[in-house]
């Protein structure tokens, strides 16, 4: 990977560093999940459907991406205090003006996707497509951005997870089921918990240019007891999913990865500054990871 002295303007690694991939995981995590519930529920995809489905998630993701990137850029809020990964704009590797061009381009394409949603699930879907790419853009854009504000987890909880995993169930079953809302609440949790530790680490530098996050208003314990509770909120949804029917008892590989879960906490408070960098991507990778064991599980119940 090049370093941050190689990078060349608008070069393949600068737009990597503005669209960051590597947070793909929490746009994509939910979506197989559900696909996976809905296999076992309905016994029945649409690939197609299916395909849609994932794509307006990676829309999104990117979309919020890169107008967190730019939108820091544009109120001059990288402050020296500040320790989070470097910012394309910032760095001038991607010009203010590519990148405003990049973000229209990408909400255009979540449009067209979203119209094709509708004629496979109705027309609610040009609401909730609308509304996520309002959320996406609103994240670092705006007057009031969410960023700026508690509610950024939130957010992410409600659109990264109860929304793609309720959205991507619903438009291969054409209904909704408790396990879909529980499953979003699981994979909400952990998508939540990926910002809660980016807000954790820049709490300080937030706070000194009046960015009220969570992990600013709250206090340092409360919001690290809020973080424990998010970790728990996933391995929890998915006993109550197989209380309520035991045919999914195979989901429960999911406690496979409830090591790393309980890992975080520890490293929250032996960590600092660029050091939970890691602990953040740990996150994303635990979003994945439990996405996939669920997947197998669902999975391999069918067979059973």
């Amino acid at each position: 990977m090049s370093s941050l002295n190689d990078i060349r303007p608008h070069s393949f690694a600068a737009w990597m560093a503005f669209v960051r991939p590597k947070t793909f995981g929490i746009a994509v995590a939910p979506i197989v999940a559900a696909l996976s519930l809905a296999a076992f529920e309905i016994r029945d995809i649409d690939p197609l459907v299916a395909l849609l489905t994932l794509t307006i998630a990676l829309i999104m993701q990117i979309i919020s991406n890169m107008k967190n990137d730019l939108g820091y850029t544009e109120r001059k809020a990288e402050t020296g205090n500040r320790r989070g990964l470097p910012r394309a704009t910032s760095m001038g590797w991607i010009s203010v003006q590519a990148a405003r061009k990049a973000i229209y381009t990408m909400i255009v394409l979540g449009l067209l996707n979203t119209a094709t949603l509708v004629y496979f699930g109705g027309w609610g879907f040009a609401l909730i497509g609308i509304a996520s790419i309002i959320a996406a853009y609103a994240y670092m854009g705006g007057p009031k951005p969410i960023a700026y504000t508690p509610f950024g987890e939130l957010t992410v909880l409600i659109f990264f997870g109860l929304t793609a995993v309720c959205g991507s169930y619903y438009l291969q079953a054409l209904t909704l089921s408790a396990n879909a809302v529980l499953l979003g609440f699981a994979l909400g949790a952990i998508a939540s918990l990926v910002l809660c530790v980016n807000n954790w680490r820049d709490r300080e530098h937030d706070l000194s240019i009046n960015r009220r996050t969570l992990a600013v208003v709250m206090s340092a314990n409360g919001f690290l007891i809020l973080m424990r509770v998010l970790l728990m909120v996933p391995f929890i949804a998915v006993a109550t999913m197989t209380i309520e029917n035991q045919m999914l008892w195979p989901v429960l590989l999911v406690f496979a990865v409830i090591s790393d879960a309980v890992r975080i906490p520890r490293e929250l408070k032996e960590r600092k500054y660029e050091e939970l960098n890691q602990t953040m991507f740990s996150c994303v990778k635990l979003e994945m990871k439990f996405s996939i064991l669920f997947s197998l599980g669902a999975l391999a119940a069918i067979i059973i």
